[in-house]
């Protein structure tokens, strides 16, 4: 009975211990260790088990009984010899299951990695996209937004940051079509164009995993397109914030729209820049300590109190450089008529990098 093959004797999981009854008895017989060849033989079988998803506790389990049900009583067989016989073979076969795991892994990973490039960037054929996107919870047909969050330090998929705001989003949404992933350093968050609270949450919690971090959100658009066009939105919201100096902590696409309509026409706007704030280069330290003056002024609602407790200047110094910027450019900054011209060129400033970049 020790020596016979069992690969009959226990279902489906019987296939994958062929050839163990008789490794036991003839290992066991003389306390020999495994072969290279009986031990490839295991792990060429844990390969298999692994691949048609079956439970490595399980298959362990019908390893342990089959040792009962076949142990040997020729030849003097030790306890000792049996046992350690068994754990050489159970140990292999573990390790290649272990090993098909660990293959299969990377394999999801990089065919979810692929699946992300290509989903935020566009370049896939949009009906395998969208039959990709069904695997992962998407369907493109309906509108989505996109949400992409940083921080201080570029984030990977499997780090600590991704989990704790993958835990918060399921704990209070569980599954509701929810892509969340990194890309090039970033939260990203995918999710149904009507459930801004997603999003919302999302931002909330990214906001705080990241240490302060600024979390961009762009506007729900329909299709595989619409993704790809959601995605670059919350970009630019989030370069948006480093050119002008935002510090908001959540930045929506939908409220930044007046400044991609002020660089659409790149040459006007620098036309109006050089016209309005020109002649400030002519000023003694150059232009931009007078643009920061106005920057200041405006962002605090052109109150000069306000605006000179931010630049640590007395109200009557501060009041002094909007006078010298009346003289310099022609243009007063407290009269109305004239603020909306500044404040918009001055904007068009901070787009365009001026004057650190000349025209």
């Amino acid at each position: 009975m020790a020596g016979r093959d069992m690969s009959d004797e226990y279902g489906e999981h019987g296939e994958y211990l062929r050839g163990y009854a008789r490794i036991l008895a003839d290992a066991s017989a003389t306390g020999r260790r495994l072969s290279r060849d009986e031990l490839d033989s295991r792990r060429a079988l844990g390969k298999l088990a692994a691949e048609a998803g079956l439970g490595l506790r399980v298959l362990v389990g019908t390893h342990m009984a089959a040792t009962r049900a076949h142990w040997p009583t020729q030849n003097g067989a030790s306890v000792d010899n049996v046992l350690a016989a068994a754990a050489q073979a159970v140990d292999a076969f573990a390790e290649g299951y272990e090993q098909a795991q660990r293959i299969a892994v990377r394999q999801e990973e990089a065919g979810r990695r692929e699946f992300i490039d290509d989903l935020l960037y566009g370049r896939s054929d949009l009906g395998r996209l969208a039959q990709r996107a069904e695997r992962y919870g998407l369907r493109l047909s309906y509108e989505h937004a996109v949400a992409v969050a940083r921080g201080t330090v570029a984030y990977e998929e499997g780090d600590t940051v991704l989990r704790e705001v993958e835990h918060a989003l399921i704990g209070r949404f569980g599954d509701r079509s929810i892509l969340l992933t990194t890309k090039d350093g970033r939260l990203v968050c995918v999710a149904p164009g009507d459930q801004s609270e997603v999003l919302t949450y999302f931002a909330k919690h990214a906001a705080v995993a990241t240490g302060g971090g600024q979390v961009g959100i762009g506007r729900p658009q329909p299709g595989a397109a619409g993704v790809v066009q959601s995605y670059e939105e919350a970009l630019n919201a989030l370069d948006l914030a480093d050119r002008l100096e935002l510090d908001e902590p959540v930045l929506r696409a939908a409220d930044l729209l007046v400044y991609p309509v002020l660089t659409r026409d790149r040459q006007a706007m620098a036309d109006l820049v050089e016209s309005a704030l020109g002649s400030l280069r002519g000023a003694r330290g150059g232009a931009q300590p007078l643009l920061d003056t106005l920057t200041t002024y405006f962002d605090s609602g052109c109150v000069s109190a306000e605006a000179a407790r931010r630049l640590s200047l007395s109200v009557r110094a501060f009041t002094y450089r909007l006078e010298r910027i009346h003289r310099l450019t022609g243009a007063d900054p407290s009269d109305p008529v004239h603020r909306y011209t500044l404040q918009t060129a001055v904007i068009g400033a901070r787009l365009l990098d001026w004057p650190a970049k000349p025209f």
